[in-house]
């Protein structure tokens, strides 16, 4: 249950005033909102898409642009139940073979989709070691095009999410011809889908521009324009909705909760995620983290009961896994639980050798997340009192993408992970070998042959048991150490109807006028 406490520390108060002070630039707004052009819809997040390349992009914010200009294959709706997509009907003909017949489609320079494009799309993502969907796809085998609208795809043994992967980002439908004709520079220029929107513009860390297509195969696009606005500055985004520049801003921080609840005409919606808050810890030789005393001694010296309770004012749940609730294969016996003891974290570091404490580097994001840099202050002063000596690195959100994306973070990086696939394998794809080289540098036989065995197993129980098993293992060894499941708030326009979704995505023809 997620609880609202309306009581919290005096430093936090302080910290919020502090913060609410040093936002001048709250009262800016810019035209071309709701008010003055009626059939536009303007969405602001707390950060830019990564890239216009669905295949490169893995974020949330870049999902919410994609899924409107690409199709895939399938789809989750609103209840996040499967549906086709592009697909009109299939079929499995074995344990490693599916059939999939196409809807007649055409992509947003006129060409027809087909199985040739559906082919080219996903060995691209197969294939493609650069990409960052890649780990996601290497089960998919071969992709032969059966006739123009028929494709068979094979796997590599039995593959029980392998329309879940259809349905998720990096699996968007490109078109070959276009793709190969003007190169990967050109398709980022102006990108091409089949989805209900197409593109106008992207001005980078401002605004992405979609139109709707008219020839679209599905439902008639709703909207003559959609603005997705990058606004890091979570009052700046406030701001913006009060004065009606927005109709739906994301991630809104508890510290802007009563601004929005205080005005007319917006409404705050709180949704759950499948978002888990982490510290990613370098299991790697040569830092002191290396040592598991030291890691388990970080962990029981953080207190996420007090983080959800004081900073994020009871939307969040502790937990002690990446797998959250609503995701298949979670251990429930690893949410809403911690492990905070200080005294015994004194003695660990003690046992490991360090009586005096550690010096390490943290680095987090400044404005990615809501609250993230309060909850990373938090964190260095609970690790204080257990005497390590966390020196801060608060970055801004491109510049923190950069030290994650090339894995050059010390001791520890928070961040909160998604889960796009609804399935514990794509949490846990995390603790193998070749996905935390370089980054946890964690290695397990045992994970290792359980999350492989896991991947081929069509006895759903004992998947789920095998997935359980690895969550117990990674929660004691701690190559993450886990900080909690994220709720999520938006403030909407209260001309607008918007249900959020538990995996965050936004489908622009949902959000209805009232």
């Amino acid at each position: 249950e997620m609880k609202k406490i309306s009581t919290f520390s005096i430093g936090f108060l302080i910290l919020v005033i502090m913060t609410l002070a040093g936002c001048s630039n709250e009262g800016e707004t810019t035209t071309g909102g709701s008010e003055d052009d009626s059939n536009t819809l303007v969405i602001a997040q707390a950060a830019d898409i990564p890239s216009i390349d669905p295949q490169n992009s893995l974020s949330t914010t870049g999902d919410r642009v994609h899924r409107n200009m690409f199709s895939r294959l399938f789809m989750w709706d609103n209840e996040l139940a499967l549906k086709e997509d592009l697909v009109d009907t299939y079929k499995q003909i074995d344990e490693e073979t599916w059939e999939f017949t196409l809807k007649e489609a055409t992509f947003h320079n006129g060409e027809v989709v087909t199985a040739e494009d559906v082919k080219f799309s996903l060995e691209r993502v197969m294939t493609d070691e650069t990409l960052k969907e890649y780990p996601y796809f290497k089960q998919l085998k071969e992709v032969n095009v059966k006739d123009e609208q028929t494709v068979e795809i094979t796997t590599d043994g039995p593959m029980p999410t392998i329309l879940n992967l259809l349905a998720k980002s990096g699996s968007d439908i490109l078109p070959k011809a276009y793709f190969e004709e003007v190169g990967i520079e050109g398709f980022q220029e102006k990108p091409i889908g089949s989805g209900p929107y197409q593109f106008e513009d992207w001005i980078r860390d401002d605004r992405v521009t979609l139109v709707p297509f008219e020839d679209y195969y599905g439902d008639k696009p709703k909207w003559d324009k959609v603005e997705v606005r990058a606004i890091p500055e979570s009052s700046t985004r406030v701001g913006e909705l009060l004065t009606g520049g927005v109709d739906v801003a994301t991630d809104i921080p508890p510290n802007e909760w009563e601004r929005v609840e205080s005005e007319s005409g917006v409404d705050l919606v709180n949704g759950e995620t499948t978002r888990v808050s982490l510290l990613m810890v370098r299991t790697t030789e040569g830092y002191v983290t290396s040592d598991p005393k030291v890691r388990e001694a970080i962990d029981l010296a953080i207190d996420q009961q007090a983080i959800v309770d004081s900073v994020l004012q009871g939307t969040g749940v502790p937990v002690r896994t990446r797998v959250p609730e609503g995701v298949f294969g979670t251990n429930p016996d690893l949410t809403n639980t911690r492990v905070y003891d200080v005294e015994r974290a004194k003695e660990l570091l003690a046992e490991a050798g360090h009586p005096d404490g550690i010096d390490i580097t943290f680095t987090s994001s400044r404005g990615r997340y809501p609250l993230d840099s309060e909850v990373a202050q938090l964190i260095v002063s609970m690790l204080s009192e257990a005497g390590i000596n966390a020196e801060l690195k608060l970055l801004e959100s491109s510049s923190f993408l950069d030290e994650y994306n090339s894995k050059s973070n010390e001791e520890l990086i928070m961040i909160g992970l998604a889960d796009g696939l609804l399935d514990a394998s794509y949490s846990l794809v995390h603790y193998t070998e070749e996905r935390a080289a370089g980054q946890t540098d964690y290695k397990n036989e045992e994970v290792e042959e359980l999350f492989n065995a896991a991947g081929q197993n069509l006895d759903e129980e004992e998947r789920k048991e095998q997935y359980q098993l690895i969550q117990e293992i990674v929660a004691e060894e701690r190559p993450h150490i886990f900080l909690y499941q994220n709720a999520v708030n938006y403030g909407v326009s209260e001309n607008i109807t918007f249900t959020p979704r538990l995996d965050e995505a936004i489908r622009f023809d949902d959000l209805t006028k009232k």
